[in-house]
């Protein structure tokens, strides 16, 4: 199931999932919210994917200031603090028995409408939080073989159209993109800014490597993604060149190897871009490196637990 960088097979046990909805833990064929629900009417609200690994959220600190930020620029009262919001997430995690290999939606709207209308003073009570934790794990074909991409026409927007920054349910342009890829051929889609410059895939953060270098795009018109900054700092730390600049699709085409980065996959290979074979178009060396550097720094930042004292 899934395409592109969120490729990875169908587990059975998310059949019988628990989904937290406002604190009620609730079977996955039970799981509703209103139809008078902000998300659901207008796309009003924000979310964050999360990892799960050893048992604990991934970056965790990253995620909330992610998602409270969101909250703020929106004026969206989320009604938790961040902690109580994070020991929300545990229990679900809790709940199910979930350790590794689960990606966790959490999910914040404005709430229930009084009427289906955009104007938030229309919004009767709370916040309508929804957490989805599923058994998922990227496809290890996928990080090896990688995926291929298409440039389409839809851009990335300005901060004064919608904000590209804002991680908000309102993901119809991306959408857009998506499908246009698809209906190419190609597993996700390749973005450029209002000024044609390459921006970022539609669900992912892009990179090339050229002569030992890595390039991204400057943080204009992208989502500031967690995984994106830990890559950059990686590269920094490791003496390998990292430029964030704008650049164009020509420089994607004679790139030595392209990736993609995000919360569920990590770093997932790019082998075509618009038909154009990058590199050999397996996972080149540096790509390989990047992924073996990310999974450690993981498993630094979410050790396994140590061992039980009986004594």
């Amino acid at each position: 199931m899934g395409k592109g960088s969120h490729g990875h097979r169908a587990d059975r046990r998310n059949a019988d999932i628990l989904i937290n909805i406002d604190g009620r833990l609730v079977p996955r064929a039970e799981a509703r919210v209103s139809v008078f629900d902000s998300g659901f009417l207008l796309g009003d609200g924000v979310w964050e994917g999360l990892r799960i690994h050893n048992g604990q959220i991934v970056f965790a600190d990253a995620h909330f200031d992610r998602l409270f930020d969101g909250a703020r620029a929106i004026d969206l009262d989320i009604g938790l603090d961040r902690e109580a919001l994070r020991r929300r997430v545990y229990a679900t995690l809790a709940a199910n028995g979930m350790e590794n290999g689960v990606h966790v939606r959490l999910m914040v709207t404005r709430g229930i409408r009084a009427t289906p209308y955009q104007d938030p003073r229309v919004t009767e009570g709370g916040p309508t939080i929804v957490i989805i934790a599923e058994y998922k794990e990227a496809d290890a074909r996928v990080l090896k073989k990688g995926i291929t991409l298409f440039t389409v026409h839809v851009r990335r927007g300005a901060p004064d159209v919608q904000d590209p920054a804002l991680n908000s349910h309102s993901k119809l342009n991306c959408i857009t993109a998506c499908i246009q890829a698809a209906k190419a051929g190609a597993d996700e889609a390749l973005m450029l800014d209002p000024h044609g410059f390459v921006a970022t895939c539609n669900s992912t953060n892009f990179f090339i490597v050229r002569d030992g270098a890595v390039r991204t795009a400057r943080e204009k018109y992208l989502m500031p993604g967690i995984t994106r900054a830990r890559v950059i700092a990686l590269c920094r730390e490791n003496q390998i060149p990292v430029i964030e600049d704008d650049f164009s699709l020509a420089r994607c085409y004679a790139a030595d190897e392209a990736f993609v980065t995000g919360t569920f996959a990590g770093l997932v290979p790019v082998g075509e871009i618009d038909g154009r074979i990058i590199g050999d178009g397996n996972r080149g060396p540096l790509t390989g490196r990047l992924q073996g550097l990310y999974a450690r720094l993981v498993d630094d930042h979410c050790p396994p637990p140590g061992p039980v004292d009986d004594s």
